[in-house]
């Protein structure tokens, strides 16, 4: 176990908090796009996330194991495409289909607003943490030092 553990737990926090807002500011900024290179309108994305664990520690032939493994922050999975379709009825569209339905973004403003909010309160939450955990370390180096 190292002194800078709770630093590096913070860290993994602070860059999952970073790249939540991204992803919300990129969903936000193409609220409006219905055409992508890629073909169709975008499509909101999600940053998936676990608990990153020590593997060493955890025994794969049992799921309990990892109860008692030591907890090294959160790690980035992934980032998701919803896939769900929204059309909306619109014939004068050049872009809408035989039935007269255009295919556009499925970003809900009003969700990643929200998201939004909350990997901000998050990422403060971490900071508070980081600067609490510096404080820490400093405290241990004075006694160490002085004692």
């Amino acid at each position: 176990m190292s002194f800078f553990n709770g630093l590096n737990i913070n860290a993994s926090g602070l860059a999952l908090n970073r790249l939540q807002m991204d992803v919300s500011s990129t969903n936000i900024a193409n609220v409006n796009t219905n055409t992508t290179p890629e073909g169709g309108p975008y499509k909101a994305k999600t940053v998936q996330f676990s608990e990153n664990l020590m593997a060493h520690q955890a025994d794969l032939n049992d799921p309990s194991s990892s109860l008692n493994s030591p907890s090294y922050g959160v790690k980035v999975t992934g980032i998701t495409a919803n896939q769900n379709v929204k059309r909306t009825y619109d014939p004068t569209n050049p872009n809408a289909d035989a039935n007269g339905y255009v295919a556009q973004s499925n970003v809900n403003l009003a969700d990643e607003m929200v998201k939004m909010i909350q990997a901000q309160r998050s990422y403060e939450a971490n900071v508070s943490a980081t600067e609490m955990n510096k404080s820490i370390l400093q405290k241990a180096l004075q006694i160490s030092l002085n004692g």
